[in-house]
């Protein structure tokens, strides 16, 4: 790896459960995984069903020290979890991360409860690679690698969830997934995390006109995301935690609406990567 790329992979953009057919293989059906590599390192951000694939490619590449950050710890956010090849593997070091429970229950405590029966058929320590699992509390700075500058803020999201800044390099990319906005109001925190990103990853799982019958769900929308990166100076906005029910031509439209409102808004599909240069954001 190349130590000045900053690469951004879409493993899963699917919100609330995964979803197959072919009214959605362009844009893919796996729930939420990022993978964020900042030249030599590597983040995932959230362990959806996309973490599955996510794996076979880290083991592919070789890549056998990590980190993993959860944003919450709903199904569609860490379903993955049990799945994911390299947790099986002596070789690799992991490190967990989570903030959204700060105070209620660790990072420990929280992959430990999930991955056990009734729920999965064996208890964490089949996991062989070593897994060293941190806290934060919402508003910390994290330095999970060198160079690597993470910032953190709480969303709007029931049972809480943590927004992310991730700083590399000169780049910026936010991943905000899930949150709610208030209607006519600007989340400052938000704004914060926002503020001149290269990449806005954001929760555009409803469109303003299903809003109203959605109000307390925990979600938001490409127009609220627009609005957003337009008055913290953001450069790209990856709509993204699609809706199980949005079919590939929905999101052709969708896409296109806010294309036609911010130059740098494209709709997040499973397996896309994209280039981070000083520039600005390259897809591929």
């Amino acid at each position: 790896m190349d130590d000045d790329v900053f690469l951004v992979r879409f493993w899963g953009a699917r919100g609330s459960i995964a979803v197959s057919g072919p009214e959605f293989s362009r844009y893919g059906g796996n729930t939420i995984c990022v993978e964020m590599q900042c030249g030599p390192h590597t983040l995932l951000f959230d362990a959806g069903s996309g973490l599955r694939p996510a794996g076979e490619a880290l083991r592919a590449a070789g890549v056998t020290d990590f980190d993993l950050l959860f944003t919450h710890c709903h199904y569609d956010h860490i379903i993955g979890l049990p799945f994911f090849s390299p947790v099986y593997d002596r070789s690799v070091n992991v490190t967990l991360w989570s903030g959204h429970l700060a105070g209620r229950m660790t990072t420990r405590q929280m992959v430990d409860e999930f991955m056990q029966p009734p729920w999965f058929p064996a208890k964490l320590d089949i996991c062989k690679a070593s897994l060293d699992c941190r806290d934060f509390v919402s508003g910390d700075v994290l330095r999970p690698r060198e160079g690597v500058v993470v910032k953190t803020g709480s969303l709007n999201h029931p049972g809480g969830c943590i927004g992310y800044r991730v700083e590399w390099g000169g780049r910026v990319v936010a991943m905000i997934t899930d949150t709610e906005h208030e209607p006519g109001k600007l989340d400052q925190s938000i704004l914060g995390l926002i503020k001149d990103a290269d990449l806005v990853i954001y929760d555009c799982t409803y469109t303003e006109e299903e809003m109203e019958r959605r109000r307390g769900y925990g979600h938001s929308t490409w127009q609220q995301g627009v609005k957003l990166c337009e008055a913290a100076g953001a450069r790209g906005l990856a709509l993204f935690h699609h809706d199980p029910t949005r079919t590939d031509e929905e999101l052709d439209e969708i896409e296109k609406q806010a294309k036609d409102r911010f130059a740098g808004a494209f709709a997040a599909r499973d397996g896309q990567t994209l280039e981070l240069p000083a520039s600005g954001p390259h897809r591929k």
